[in-house]
């Protein structure tokens, strides 16, 4: 319920070291990550799903044509949050 909604909106812990090599690389690569207040993971397009099974856990999303199509999984939200400016929905906001 209603509990449960606050916890995915609650900041994300600590980064993880994977997630600090992903916006090491985004830096590197010249990215800028697109935040999102409104996302459970602090990213635009990624949505993280706690019960899923494995260890990927964040999903990459977006809408194209009316039509959400989702563009992958990832282990951490700073890999997928890479891999939205990487795409080219990512480099539209960008521009």
């Amino acid at each position: 319920g209603r509990a449960d909604a606050a916890k995915l909106l609650q900041p994300r812990s600590a980064l993880t070291a994977a997630g600090l090599e992903a916006i090491r690389q985004a830096e590197s690569e010249g990215l800028t990550l697109a935040t999102s207040s409104s996302s459970s993971s602090g990213y635009k397009g990624v949505t993280y799903y706690p019960k899923e099974k494995g260890s990927k856990k964040y999903t990459l999303k977006v809408t194209v044509g009316g039509k959400m199509v989702t563009l992958g999984y990832f282990a951490t939200a700073e890999e997928a949050a890479t891999a939205y400016a990487r795409s080219e929905y990512g480099r539209a906001d960008a521009a």
